[in-house]
Protein backbone atom coordinates (compact mmCIF):
# COMPACT_ATOMS: atom_id res chain seq x y z
CA UNK A 1 0.00 0.00 0.00
CA UNK A 2 1.07 3.71 -0.98
CA UNK A 3 1.26 6.05 2.08
CA UNK A 4 0.68 9.22 -0.02
CA UNK A 5 0.06 12.07 2.50
CA UNK A 6 -1.12 15.57 2.32
CA UNK A 7 1.12 18.04 3.44
CA UNK A 8 1.92 21.61 4.95
CA UNK A 9 2.83 23.18 1.69
CA UNK A 10 4.97 26.49 1.16
CA UNK A 11 4.11 28.03 -2.01
CA UNK A 12 4.22 31.44 -3.35
CA UNK A 13 1.73 34.30 -3.04
CA UNK A 14 -0.79 34.30 -5.93
CA UNK A 15 0.77 37.10 -7.33
CA UNK A 16 3.88 35.98 -7.56
CA UNK A 17 3.73 32.72 -8.72
CA UNK A 18 3.91 33.03 -12.58
CA UNK A 19 7.08 34.45 -12.16
CA UNK A 20 8.54 32.28 -9.52
CA UNK A 21 7.67 29.18 -11.32
CA UNK A 22 10.80 27.51 -13.15
CA UNK A 23 11.67 24.52 -14.97
CA UNK A 24 13.79 21.74 -13.41
CA UNK A 25 17.07 22.74 -12.33
CA UNK A 26 18.79 20.05 -14.10
CA UNK A 27 17.16 21.05 -17.80
CA UNK A 28 20.01 24.26 -17.41
CA UNK A 29 24.08 24.19 -17.45
CA UNK A 30 25.89 26.89 -15.39
CA UNK A 31 25.78 29.52 -18.59
CA UNK A 32 22.32 28.68 -19.39
CA UNK A 33 20.63 29.36 -15.67
CA UNK A 34 22.69 32.12 -15.24
CA UNK A 35 21.23 33.82 -18.21
CA UNK A 36 17.88 32.71 -17.07
CA UNK A 37 18.22 34.32 -13.71
CA UNK A 38 19.39 37.41 -15.18
CA UNK A 39 16.45 37.90 -17.14
CA UNK A 40 13.76 36.92 -14.36
CA UNK A 41 14.97 37.75 -10.98
CA UNK A 42 12.14 36.29 -9.48
CA UNK A 43 13.06 32.91 -11.07
CA UNK A 44 13.23 30.04 -8.46
CA UNK A 45 15.95 28.74 -10.59
CA UNK A 46 18.19 31.29 -7.96
CA UNK A 47 17.32 29.11 -5.69
CA UNK A 48 17.90 25.74 -6.89
CA UNK A 49 20.61 26.51 -8.61
CA UNK A 50 22.03 28.87 -6.31
CA UNK A 51 25.98 29.57 -8.26
CA UNK A 52 24.08 32.00 -10.47
CA UNK A 53 24.44 34.33 -7.38
CA UNK A 54 28.01 34.01 -7.39
CA UNK A 55 31.18 34.86 -10.02
CA UNK A 56 31.41 32.30 -12.67
CA UNK A 57 34.58 30.90 -11.18
CA UNK A 58 32.96 30.21 -8.40
CA UNK A 59 33.22 26.58 -6.92
CA UNK A 60 28.82 25.61 -7.27
CA UNK A 61 29.26 23.07 -5.06
CA UNK A 62 31.08 25.35 -2.08
CA UNK A 63 29.35 25.32 1.40
CA UNK A 64 29.01 29.21 0.59
CA UNK A 65 26.35 28.39 -2.85
CA UNK A 66 24.06 26.39 -0.60
CA UNK A 67 24.20 28.51 2.04
CA UNK A 68 22.84 31.22 -0.21
CA UNK A 69 19.96 28.77 -1.73
CA UNK A 70 18.73 28.85 2.21
CA UNK A 71 19.25 32.05 2.98
CA UNK A 72 17.56 33.58 0.13
CA UNK A 73 14.23 30.97 0.22
CA UNK A 74 14.10 31.64 3.50
CA UNK A 75 14.19 35.22 3.46
CA UNK A 76 11.20 35.05 0.58
CA UNK A 77 9.23 33.10 2.72
CA UNK A 78 9.79 35.48 6.28
CA UNK A 79 9.22 38.58 3.59
CA UNK A 80 5.69 37.07 2.50
CA UNK A 81 7.11 35.87 -1.70
CA UNK A 82 6.27 32.68 0.35
CA UNK A 83 3.09 31.62 1.80
CA UNK A 84 3.40 28.65 4.49
CA UNK A 85 -0.02 26.84 5.10
CA UNK A 86 -0.49 25.54 8.41
CA UNK A 87 -3.01 22.74 7.04
CA UNK A 88 -2.05 19.64 5.50
CA UNK A 89 -3.89 19.47 1.94
CA UNK A 90 -3.44 17.96 -0.85
CA UNK A 91 -3.11 20.40 -4.63
CA UNK A 92 -4.18 19.64 -8.03
CA UNK A 93 -2.01 20.50 -10.53
CA UNK A 94 -3.05 20.66 -14.00
CA UNK A 95 -0.67 20.95 -17.23
CA UNK A 96 -1.69 21.82 -20.53
CA UNK A 97 0.38 21.53 -23.36
CA UNK A 98 -0.55 21.42 -27.28
CA UNK A 99 -4.54 21.22 -26.29
CA UNK A 100 -3.46 17.81 -24.27
CA UNK A 101 -3.91 18.06 -20.33
CA UNK A 102 -2.70 16.34 -17.29
CA UNK A 103 -3.69 16.44 -14.06
CA UNK A 104 -1.71 15.50 -10.79
CA UNK A 105 -2.20 15.56 -7.33
CA UNK A 106 0.84 17.00 -5.35
CA UNK A 107 1.43 15.18 -1.93
CA UNK A 108 4.76 13.87 0.05
CA UNK A 109 5.27 10.18 -0.54
CA UNK A 110 7.13 7.81 2.10
CA UNK A 111 10.72 6.83 1.94
CA UNK A 112 9.89 3.84 3.49
CA UNK A 113 8.08 3.13 0.92
CA UNK A 114 10.78 3.89 -1.72
CA UNK A 115 13.16 1.51 0.08
CA UNK A 116 10.57 -1.31 0.39
CA UNK A 117 9.88 -0.94 -3.20
CA UNK A 118 5.88 0.06 -2.96
CA UNK A 119 7.69 3.35 -4.86
CA UNK A 120 8.95 1.15 -8.11
CA UNK A 121 12.14 2.45 -10.02
CA UNK A 122 12.87 2.17 -13.71
CA UNK A 123 16.26 3.61 -13.93
CA UNK A 124 19.52 3.55 -11.77
CA UNK A 125 20.93 6.87 -9.77
CA UNK A 126 24.71 7.86 -10.03
CA UNK A 127 26.53 9.04 -6.80
CA UNK A 128 28.07 12.49 -8.08
CA UNK A 129 24.09 13.39 -9.77
CA UNK A 130 22.55 13.11 -5.95
CA UNK A 131 25.50 14.75 -3.94
CA UNK A 132 24.36 17.89 -5.15
CA UNK A 133 21.10 17.70 -4.48
CA UNK A 134 21.90 15.96 -0.65
CA UNK A 135 23.33 19.11 -0.09
CA UNK A 136 21.19 21.49 -1.58
CA UNK A 137 18.01 19.49 0.60
CA UNK A 138 19.88 19.58 3.39
CA UNK A 139 21.24 22.91 3.98
CA UNK A 140 17.79 24.49 2.71
CA UNK A 141 16.22 22.24 5.24
CA UNK A 142 13.26 21.84 1.84
CA UNK A 143 12.72 19.63 -0.87
CA UNK A 144 11.87 22.04 -3.85
CA UNK A 145 11.61 20.33 -6.82
CA UNK A 146 9.15 17.44 -7.23
CA UNK A 147 9.74 14.15 -8.02
CA UNK A 148 6.87 12.59 -10.86
CA UNK A 149 5.36 9.39 -9.62
CA UNK A 150 2.69 7.74 -11.82
CA UNK A 151 0.08 5.19 -10.41
CA UNK A 152 -2.64 3.16 -12.31
CA UNK A 153 -6.16 5.08 -12.64
CA UNK A 154 -8.39 4.98 -9.62
CA UNK A 155 -12.28 5.99 -9.79
CA UNK A 156 -12.24 7.58 -6.48
CA UNK A 157 -9.30 9.29 -6.76
CA UNK A 158 -10.51 10.53 -10.29
CA UNK A 159 -13.52 11.90 -8.97
CA UNK A 160 -11.95 13.74 -5.63
CA UNK A 161 -9.62 15.54 -8.12
CA UNK A 162 -12.76 16.46 -10.35
CA UNK A 163 -14.77 17.81 -7.37
CA UNK A 164 -11.96 20.02 -6.43
CA UNK A 165 -10.82 21.87 -9.45
CA UNK A 166 -14.92 22.50 -9.90
CA UNK A 167 -13.63 25.99 -7.20
CA UNK A 168 -11.62 28.43 -8.40
CA UNK A 169 -8.16 28.02 -9.02
CA UNK A 170 -5.02 28.68 -6.79
CA UNK A 171 -2.91 29.53 -9.53
CA UNK A 172 -3.63 30.12 -13.52
CA UNK A 173 -0.90 31.16 -16.07
CA UNK A 174 0.56 30.54 -18.80
CA UNK A 175 4.73 30.13 -18.78
CA UNK A 176 6.80 31.55 -21.34
CA UNK A 177 6.87 28.25 -23.42
CA UNK A 178 2.90 28.09 -23.85
CA UNK A 179 2.57 25.16 -20.58
CA UNK A 180 -1.23 26.61 -19.01
CA UNK A 181 -0.39 25.75 -15.21
CA UNK A 182 -3.49 25.76 -13.03
CA UNK A 183 -3.52 24.49 -8.99
CA UNK A 184 -6.36 23.86 -6.87
CA UNK A 185 -6.39 23.21 -3.16
CA UNK A 186 -7.80 20.10 -1.66
CA UNK A 187 -8.49 21.00 1.79
CA UNK A 188 -11.64 19.25 2.59
CA UNK A 189 -11.30 16.97 4.98
CA UNK A 190 -13.58 13.91 3.95
CA UNK A 191 -12.36 14.25 0.30
CA UNK A 192 -8.47 13.81 1.68
CA UNK A 193 -9.37 11.20 3.76
CA UNK A 194 -10.55 9.95 0.26
CA UNK A 195 -7.54 10.19 -1.61
CA UNK A 196 -5.12 9.15 1.23
CA UNK A 197 -7.66 5.52 1.22
CA UNK A 198 -7.33 5.26 -2.39
CA UNK A 199 -3.84 5.29 -2.72
CA UNK A 200 -3.76 3.22 1.21
CA UNK A 201 -4.91 0.04 -1.72
CA UNK A 202 -2.73 0.16 -4.50
CA UNK A 203 0.18 -2.06 -4.49
CA UNK A 204 2.41 0.24 -6.09
CA UNK A 205 3.28 3.95 -7.71
CA UNK A 206 6.24 4.66 -10.21
CA UNK A 207 8.72 6.85 -10.32
CA UNK A 208 8.53 8.59 -13.87
CA UNK A 209 10.93 11.28 -13.81
CA UNK A 210 13.14 12.33 -10.82
CA UNK A 211 15.26 9.43 -10.08
CA UNK A 212 17.85 11.68 -8.63
CA UNK A 213 15.88 13.66 -6.41
CA UNK A 214 14.27 11.04 -5.01
CA UNK A 215 17.44 8.92 -4.17
CA UNK A 216 18.31 12.64 -2.79
CA UNK A 217 15.67 13.15 -0.69
CA UNK A 218 15.52 9.54 0.62
CA UNK A 219 19.14 9.65 1.73
CA UNK A 220 18.29 12.98 3.60
CA UNK A 221 15.61 11.45 5.40
CA UNK A 222 18.47 8.51 6.35
CA UNK A 223 20.69 10.99 7.77
CA UNK A 224 18.01 12.77 9.81
CA UNK A 225 17.08 9.22 11.02
CA UNK A 226 20.82 8.86 12.37
CA UNK A 227 20.63 12.12 13.73
CA UNK A 228 17.43 11.97 15.41
CA UNK A 229 17.42 7.84 17.29
CA UNK A 230 14.10 8.69 18.57
CA UNK A 231 12.38 9.02 15.04
CA UNK A 232 8.67 7.80 14.93
CA UNK A 233 8.25 7.35 11.32
CA UNK A 234 5.79 10.56 10.92
CA UNK A 235 8.48 13.44 10.93
CA UNK A 236 8.57 15.54 7.98
CA UNK A 237 11.80 14.50 6.78
CA UNK A 238 10.21 10.60 6.22
CA UNK A 239 8.18 12.05 3.19
CA UNK A 240 9.40 13.57 -0.31
CA UNK A 241 7.45 16.39 -2.33
CA UNK A 242 5.84 14.83 -5.26
CA UNK A 243 3.22 15.10 -7.99
CA UNK A 244 1.17 11.58 -8.52
CA UNK A 245 -0.41 11.75 -12.28
CA UNK A 246 -2.86 8.70 -13.66
CA UNK A 247 -1.45 6.09 -15.98
CA UNK A 248 -4.05 7.38 -18.90
CA UNK A 249 -3.36 10.94 -18.83
CA UNK A 250 0.84 10.54 -19.08
CA UNK A 251 2.83 11.63 -22.56
CA UNK A 252 6.31 9.76 -23.16
CA UNK A 253 8.13 11.13 -26.47
CA UNK A 254 10.76 9.78 -27.97
CA UNK A 255 14.10 9.91 -27.03
CA UNK A 256 16.46 9.63 -30.02
CA UNK A 257 20.01 9.15 -30.39
CA UNK A 258 22.88 10.58 -32.51
CA UNK A 259 26.47 8.60 -33.18
CA UNK A 260 29.90 10.77 -34.04
CA UNK A 261 31.16 8.23 -36.58
CA UNK A 262 30.42 5.04 -38.18
CA UNK A 263 33.42 2.98 -36.95
CA UNK A 264 35.76 3.34 -40.02
CA UNK A 265 32.43 2.19 -42.42
CA UNK A 266 31.38 4.89 -45.31
CA UNK A 267 27.70 5.38 -45.29
CA UNK A 268 26.83 2.69 -47.88
CA UNK A 269 28.98 0.09 -46.05
CA UNK A 270 27.04 1.32 -42.88
CA UNK A 271 23.62 0.93 -45.07
CA UNK A 272 24.52 -2.39 -46.08
CA UNK A 273 25.37 -3.93 -42.38
CA UNK A 274 22.56 -2.52 -41.07
CA UNK A 275 20.28 -3.69 -43.79
CA UNK A 276 21.59 -7.41 -42.37
CA UNK A 277 19.90 -6.70 -39.21
CA UNK A 278 16.60 -4.56 -40.08
CA UNK A 279 14.66 -4.63 -42.57
CA UNK A 280 14.81 -1.34 -44.25
CA UNK A 281 13.69 1.32 -47.05
CA UNK A 282 14.30 4.80 -48.07
CA UNK A 283 11.72 7.24 -46.47
CA UNK A 284 9.54 8.80 -49.00
CA UNK A 285 9.41 12.71 -48.99
CA UNK A 286 8.75 13.47 -45.25
CA UNK A 287 8.12 10.65 -44.25
CA UNK A 288 10.68 10.65 -40.90
CA UNK A 289 8.43 9.45 -38.11
CA UNK A 290 8.25 5.85 -36.82
CA UNK A 291 5.37 4.58 -36.48
CA UNK A 292 4.91 1.52 -34.21
CA UNK A 293 7.08 -0.14 -31.53
CA UNK A 294 9.26 -2.24 -33.34
CA UNK A 295 10.29 0.71 -36.17
CA UNK A 296 12.35 3.12 -35.88
CA UNK A 297 13.63 5.58 -38.79
CA UNK A 298 17.63 6.44 -39.38
CA UNK A 299 19.19 9.47 -41.00
CA UNK A 300 22.35 8.98 -42.56
CA UNK A 301 24.34 11.26 -45.74
CA UNK A 302 20.63 13.52 -45.95
CA UNK A 303 18.56 10.58 -46.08
CA UNK A 304 15.70 9.04 -44.34
CA UNK A 305 15.28 5.04 -44.10
CA UNK A 306 12.62 3.26 -42.06
CA UNK A 307 13.91 0.33 -40.39
CA UNK A 308 11.63 -2.55 -38.88
CA UNK A 309 13.13 -5.31 -36.19
CA UNK A 310 12.39 -8.87 -37.72
CA UNK A 311 9.98 -9.96 -35.41
CA UNK A 312 12.04 -13.18 -34.60
CA UNK A 313 14.75 -10.81 -33.26
CA UNK A 314 12.15 -9.60 -30.24
CA UNK A 315 12.77 -11.05 -26.99
CA UNK A 316 10.12 -11.69 -24.44
CA UNK A 317 12.26 -9.65 -21.80
CA UNK A 318 10.68 -6.51 -20.53
CA UNK A 319 13.74 -4.65 -20.83
CA UNK A 320 15.44 -6.18 -23.41
CA UNK A 321 12.15 -6.05 -26.23
CA UNK A 322 12.10 -2.33 -25.36
CA UNK A 323 13.26 -0.11 -28.78
CA UNK A 324 15.70 1.29 -27.13
CA UNK A 325 16.96 -1.65 -25.92
CA UNK A 326 16.98 -3.57 -29.60
CA UNK A 327 18.43 -0.65 -30.90
CA UNK A 328 21.34 -1.05 -29.04
CA UNK A 329 21.95 -4.35 -28.85
CA UNK A 330 21.27 -5.47 -32.48
CA UNK A 331 23.01 -2.44 -34.21
CA UNK A 332 24.61 0.61 -31.78
CA UNK A 333 26.99 -2.39 -29.82
CA UNK A 334 27.95 -4.79 -32.40
CA UNK A 335 28.01 -2.85 -35.06
CA UNK A 336 29.23 0.66 -33.86
CA UNK A 337 31.19 -0.93 -30.71
CA UNK A 338 28.85 1.19 -28.87
CA UNK A 339 29.08 -0.56 -25.70
CA UNK A 340 28.14 1.13 -22.61
CA UNK A 341 25.81 4.28 -24.03
CA UNK A 342 26.33 5.82 -20.54
CA UNK A 343 29.71 6.45 -20.78
CA UNK A 344 30.78 6.47 -24.41
CA UNK A 345 31.73 9.87 -26.26
CA UNK A 346 30.42 8.49 -29.00
CA UNK A 347 26.52 8.73 -28.53
CA UNK A 348 23.69 11.49 -27.44
CA UNK A 349 20.68 11.75 -26.99
CA UNK A 350 18.24 14.15 -27.94
CA UNK A 351 14.94 14.28 -26.19
CA UNK A 352 11.84 14.30 -28.34
CA UNK A 353 10.71 17.48 -27.30
CA UNK A 354 13.44 19.12 -30.00
CA UNK A 355 12.03 17.42 -32.74
CA UNK A 356 13.67 15.39 -35.86
CA UNK A 357 15.11 18.52 -37.31
CA UNK A 358 17.06 18.72 -34.34
CA UNK A 359 18.52 15.50 -35.59
CA UNK A 360 19.19 16.27 -39.17
CA UNK A 361 20.97 19.72 -37.65
CA UNK A 362 23.21 17.44 -35.54
CA UNK A 363 24.16 15.02 -38.40
CA UNK A 364 24.84 18.32 -40.27
CA UNK A 365 27.37 19.70 -37.61
CA UNK A 366 29.20 16.54 -35.40
CA UNK A 367 27.38 13.14 -36.20
CA UNK A 368 27.63 10.48 -38.74
CA UNK A 369 24.08 9.20 -38.30
CA UNK A 370 20.82 9.77 -35.79
CA UNK A 371 18.12 7.70 -34.70
CA UNK A 372 14.30 8.35 -34.37
CA UNK A 373 12.57 5.69 -32.37
CA UNK A 374 8.90 5.29 -31.53
CA UNK A 375 8.41 6.06 -27.87
CA UNK A 376 8.40 3.69 -24.76
CA UNK A 377 5.05 3.41 -23.47
CA UNK A 378 4.07 3.81 -19.74
CA UNK A 379 2.65 0.08 -19.62
CA UNK A 380 6.30 -1.28 -20.70
CA UNK A 381 7.56 1.21 -17.79
CA UNK A 382 5.31 -0.59 -15.36
CA UNK A 383 6.47 -3.95 -16.67
CA UNK A 384 9.70 -3.23 -16.06
CA UNK A 385 9.34 -1.79 -13.00
CA UNK A 386 6.95 -4.26 -11.88
CA UNK A 387 9.95 -7.23 -12.74
CA UNK A 388 12.72 -5.15 -10.77
CA UNK A 389 14.49 -4.71 -13.70
CA UNK A 390 16.26 -1.43 -15.26
CA UNK A 391 15.95 0.33 -18.40
CA UNK A 392 18.57 1.79 -20.36
CA UNK A 393 19.46 5.53 -19.95
CA UNK A 394 17.50 7.87 -21.59
CA UNK A 395 14.60 5.43 -22.52
CA UNK A 396 12.06 8.08 -21.77
CA UNK A 397 11.42 11.90 -22.16
CA UNK A 398 7.72 13.11 -20.20
CA UNK A 399 6.30 16.48 -21.25
CA UNK A 400 5.38 18.62 -20.09
CA UNK A 401 7.79 19.44 -17.11
CA UNK A 402 7.04 20.32 -13.91
CA UNK A 403 7.58 23.40 -12.49
CA UNK A 404 9.74 23.85 -9.34
CA UNK A 405 8.93 26.71 -6.96
CA UNK A 406 5.65 26.33 -6.70
CA UNK A 407 4.90 23.59 -3.91
CA UNK A 408 7.70 23.53 -1.24
CA UNK A 409 8.18 20.50 1.09
CA UNK A 410 9.92 21.97 4.59
CA UNK A 411 11.54 18.67 6.42
CA UNK A 412 10.82 20.29 9.75
CA UNK A 413 7.36 20.85 9.39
Amino acid sequence: MADIRPFPCIRPCREKAAGIAALPYDVYNRQEAKQETEKNPDSFLNIDRPETQFPDDMDMYDEKVYQKAHDLLWGKIADGTFVREEKPCYYIYELTMDGRTQTGIVACASMDDYLNGVIKKHENTREEKEADRIRHVDVCNAQTGPIFLAYRKNAAVSRAVADTMQKEPLYDFLSGDGIRHRVFVMEEDDRIQTVYQAFLTMQAVYIADGHHRAASAVKVGLQRREAHPGYTGKEAFNYFLSVLFPDDQLLIMDYNRVVKDLAGRTADEFLAEAAKIFDIRKAAGRERRPKKKGDFSMYLDGSWYLCTVRAADVPKDPVKSLDVSLLQDLLLEPVLGIHDPKTDARIDFVGGIRGLDELERRVAADCAVAFALYPTDISELFAVADAGLLMPPKSTWFEPKLRSGLFIHALDS
